[in-house]
């Protein structure tokens, strides 16, 4: 029985800590024994896997700062991934085969001072230090050793998988230090337990939005500002313009997403989420949601005549399968992780990040409702074909065991000699 411990620095809701639960759960049901670690879990903040007595989650470290002064967030990041990894290796006692760690690579040389050291695979969702914006000197100045630390860092794991092609291309790009090394692709899954619930397990929209509703556009995503939320609802009141009267009453957007009191991006965006909303007279046409449960989510997306991915250059996005399998199409931003998994003009439309560009997909959309029907249908047999849980197990189990096994993790370029 092959021993996995993933690290993880914050396990609540998102599309890295959906991946995260998802391969933690794959692995289980190939017989692996898993544990998950982590620097922060609420449990009334999680996924519902993670309160499966089978699924251990171990949190220690919480108690360090996630900022100073609201400043210095990576850092604080950084530290508490160090603890724990160093909790794990020193004062944990526990066992394990393979550490499966992401988003933090800090933690990768603690990990390797293991008295009997351990393979590790690190999963890069995207340079972290592209995520970030040097708006300053002093921020540029703050943010120089972090960004060495991250690249020094994760060429130090022993396997390194991506998210997408699109990932690995920036990976190339990012990290040059690195470019003999070739890291496999790995697509996120679709873990469609929870989107497979009977009717009767699913919350009822009533309520929700006007009776008169009867297409109904969600976005659903983080209250991030690198979401870009805002165009959603630009889109929308650029529809409005180019919609009778009468149809307008039956148009309705829900924004929907992760949320955390505890991170200060959070609540103001929330804020001025709902403050655009107001000056683009759409206060009565929008509703706003944080942080729905698994049931309400299908609930919305099984709903929906289309889901809203607006962001730019995303590195995958797991928004866009879970809503393709539930049948609902995807109107999404053409750069990222979209043009891998959102078949344009089939599953849904790419378009421009621009509100006009989003708004004359949404209403093709009104006007056809059989288009709806016909890209709901093919989106979810894209899923079934390209991003199964069993194809994702299947290659993630193949990973863990030639690691256990002291095979050789990491593809390197051969090098041309000079000439």
């Amino acid at each position: 029985m092959v021993r996995v411990v993933f690290l993880h620095p914050d396990l609540g809701i998102g599309g890295a800590e959906r991946l995260v639960v998802d391969a933690a759960v794959a692995l289980k049901t190939k017989g692996c024994r898993v544990q998950i670690w982590t620097a922060h879990y609420d449990p009334t903040h999680c996924f519902s896997e993670t309160l499966d007595r089978d699924l251990p989650v171990v949190c220690v470290g919480d108690w360090l700062p996630t900022s100073v002064f609201g400043y210095l967030h990576a850092l604080c990041a950084y530290l508490r991934m160090i603890y724990v990894a160093f909790y794990l290796v020193f004062l944990s006692g526990v066992e394990y085969d393979v550490i499966f760690c992401d988003q933090v690579s800090v933690c990768i040389p603690v990990l390797r001072l293991s008295r009997h050291r351990k393979k590790v695979l690190f999963y890069c969702h995207f340079p972290d230090l592209l995520l970030t914006p040097r708006r300053s000197f002093l921020k540029k100045l703050y943010r120089a050793p972090i960004d060495w630390l991250e690249e020094r860092t994760t060429g130090m794991a022993d396997m390194i998988l991506v998210n997408s092609k699109f990932t690995a291309g920036i990976f190339r790009e990012t990290f040059r230090s690195l470019s003999n090394v070739q890291p496999d692709i790995l697509y996120p899954s679709l873990n469609t337990r929870t989107f497979d619930l009977p009717s009767d397990e699913v919350q009822g929209l009533e309520g929700l939005f006007p009776a008169a509703t009867t297409c109904l556009f969600l976005s659903l995503n983080r209250y991030e500002r690198k979401k870009n939320l805002g165009l959603a609802l630009e889109a929308l009141a650029f529809l409005w313009s180019s919609l009778a009267p009468s149809q307008r009453a039956t148009v309705h957007l829900v924004v929907a997403g992760g949320y955390d009191e505890r991170v200060t991006e959070n609540v103001q965006h929330y804020t001025e989420l709902k403050e655009l909303a107001e000056q683009l007279h759409l206060k009565d046409c929008v509703t706003f949601l944080r942080s729905p449960s698994d049931s309400l989510k299908v609930a919305l997306l099984r709903g929906s005549a289309a889901v809203l991915y607006t962001p730019s250059r995303e590195h995958f996005g797991i928004v866009p399968v879970e809503a393709m399998y539930c049948c609902c199409p995807v109107i999404a931003v053409n750069s990222g992780g979209p043009l891998e998994s959102v078949a344009d003009g089939e599953t849904g439309f790419l378009c421009e990040p621009t509100a006009e560009a989003f708004s004359q997909a949404m209403e093709k959309l009104v006007r056809e409702p059989q288009l709806r029907r016909a890209m709901g249908q093919a989106g979810r047999r894209r899923v079934q074909d390209k991003f199964s849980l069993q194809a994702f197990s299947d290659q993630l189990y193949g990973y863990i065991l030639r690691l256990s096994q002291g095979g050789e993790g990491r593809r390197r370029r051969r090098r041309e000699p000079a000439l």
